[in-house]
């Protein structure tokens, strides 16, 4: 991309978060599951579908200081596959304890809730579509 479409391209960011005051930048980890190089041939543990939020974290940035102002993590007990994969595991580097002493999806929602009603008028960015396709699967959307 040269420096003009680049410039292009940030002006329609800017553009886009115009009309809000504050942005939450996303990041989820998941269950998940691969089978490595050198492991024999098996089945998924956790399959794409089947994946769970095991990890949310957000920060919220003052768009008009560009300085974060508050962060927000909290780990997920997953109810489909409870128990991690060690691929999982070295992936996210979240623990098996970490998970199985943390709040379902939904009390973890509802203190997430409660965070973001502190900043109104904010737009959501995270880093790809993984984050928001993650969001909507485990919402039942």
């Amino acid at each position: 991309m040269n420096i003009e479409a680049k410039l292009l391209h940030l002006q329609a960011i800017q553009n886009l978060l115009a009309p809000y005051r504050y942005l939450y930048c996303v990041d989820l980890e998941a269950t998940c599951d691969e089978v490595g190089e050198s492991e024999s041939p098996r089945q998924l543990a956790v399959v794409p579908a089947q994946m769970e939020t095991i990890e949310i974290g957000l920060v919220v940035i003052d768009l008009e200081t560009l300085e974060i102002v508050d962060e927000f993590q909290r780990f997920v007990r997953p109810q489909i596959n409870p128990i991690l994969t060690d691929f999982c595991k070295k992936l996210t580097s979240v623990q098996q304890t970490d998970v199985d002493s943390a709040g379902t999806y939904v009390e973890v929602g509802e203190e997430l809730g409660a965070f973001l009603a502190q900043y109104p008028n904010a737009a959501w960015a995270s880093w790809g579509n993984y984050d928001a396709r993650q969001l909507k699967q485990d919402a039942g959307f």
